[in-house]
């Protein structure tokens, strides 16, 4: 495999702390090795919106990332590279650029396929590689890529904390730190006030912050995806536990993706490139039916604010370390792998491993499910932080 002279990186999917301190890492373990660093703004739509003949294109879509450009990002949250949600395998028409049309071609959902499209600007940016930093989708859609022969690695990052094949992905920690504070905070206003308080938070498909806010914020109650709850009994356990409470309240963190028995997840909106729909609103849904019960009740979304502001110590050293082993794992000519955690300790797994679905708590191990509450029931040989 010839030298590495120039690669690319992107960020896709929702922005988490952590993603500027990869990018840093990526830069500065390039430059050690003479490799120039271009970055693809807004995720997989930077590559389908660049024209490489129209230098306005290159100019609103691609940004260098010399040494002096990186020096001080890891301090900020967000990305300076911006992110979207884009799948260059299942555009609509409409979204497609006039200059791409040609190398699209139709899919049986409907959509379109501008992959050949994608190849075609990597290789008029003269990128060697490409890092892609994201969830499942956006790793999936690097897979992709990987298969049609271009080298890549990429990083996972998610506050839902659910990629196959790590044990951590950047930003969950920030996330679960923020909402630790909330939940802490909120309960002086709800014990104020002697009511039942739901806190939801962020959690698609698994239930990881969740589980984890509400085990280290002592939470009374929590509800995660994994385990479809009845709603009778969780209010009955809630109002239980305000009656028993010398403060005369109570506090239910419950995820986004959570939903009752016999129920459905909760979505709005229009689905993205994805298929993903809007999640949010079981929260509101479950303090409603508290209150007909003739108990008060404080509803708190905490939503995008657990994603916001600078990485704590472990999304720091996370970010950083996962940057540096996907640039050092493609100046070994890897390709098609994803740095990650197993066991505690820093590897890469074959990129096929995001296909097979969201990683999800381990209820056994992890949850009470008839108690609707965390419950480690072992500790003894897990890694410092249990997952």
């Amino acid at each position: 495999m010839a030298p590495l002279k120039r690669i690319g990186i992107l960020t896709g999917g929702g922005d988490v702390p952590g993603l500027n301190a990869a990018i840093k890492a990526v830069v500065r373990r390039a430059a050690v090795h003479d490799i120039e660093v271009l970055g693809l703004r807004r995720g997989w739509l930077g590559p389908m919106s660049i024209n490489p003949d129209d230098p306005a294109t290159l100019e609103k879509w691609t940004l260098d990332l010399p040494l002096g450009r990186v020096r001080r990002i890891d301090r900020y949250g967000g990305t300076i590279l911006h992110s979207s949600r884009t799948n260059p395998a299942n555009m609509r028409p409409d979204k497609i650029p006039p200059f791409a049309r040609e190398d699209c071609v139709p899919t049986e959902r409907g959509t379109w396929d501008c992959t050949k499209y994608v190849l075609k600007v990597l290789e008029r940016l003269n990128l060697d590689a490409l890092i892609a930093i994201g969830g499942d989708d956006t790793l999936g859609y690097a897979a992709r890529l990987h298969r049609e022969g271009f080298q890549i690695m990429a990083i996972p990052k998610t506050m839902d904390n659910d990629v196959n094949g790590t044990e951590y992905c950047i930003g969950f920690s920030t996330a679960v730190t923020r909402a630790v504070t909330n939940v802490t905070n909120f309960r002086t206003t709800v014990g104020s006030h002697e009511r039942v308080g739901v806190m939801e938070v962020f959690g698609r498909n698994a239930g990881y912050t969740a589980l984890f806010t509400g085990l280290l914020a002592d939470a009374h109650r929590v509800a995660i995806p994994e385990v479809p709850f009845d709603m009778d009994k969780l209010i009955d356990y809630l109002l239980e536990d305000r009656e028993a409470n010398p403060s005369h309240y109570s506090i239910l963190v419950i995820s986004e993706g959570a939903y009752p028995k016999g129920g459905t997840v909760m979505e709005s909106g229009e689905a993205d490139a994805y298929g993903h729909r809007k999640l949010g609103g079981i929260g509101y849904v479950v303090a409603q039916e508290i209150k007909k019960r003739g108990v008060n009740i404080m509803y708190q979304q905490l939503g995008y604010i657990m994603r916001g502001g600078p990485p704590d110590l472990l999304d720091r050293m996370v970010a950083m370390n996962f940057g540096l082993l996907a640039m050092d794992s493609l100046l070994a000519g890897q390709s098609g792998r994803m740095v990650g955690i197993q066991q505690g300790q820093y590897t890469t797994v074959p990129l096929e491993v995001v296909a097979q679905g969201a990683r999800s708590v381990d209820v056994d191990r992890f949850y009470d499910a008839e108690q609707y509450k965390p419950y480690v029931r072992d500790v003894e040989g897990l890694p410092m932080f249990l997952y």
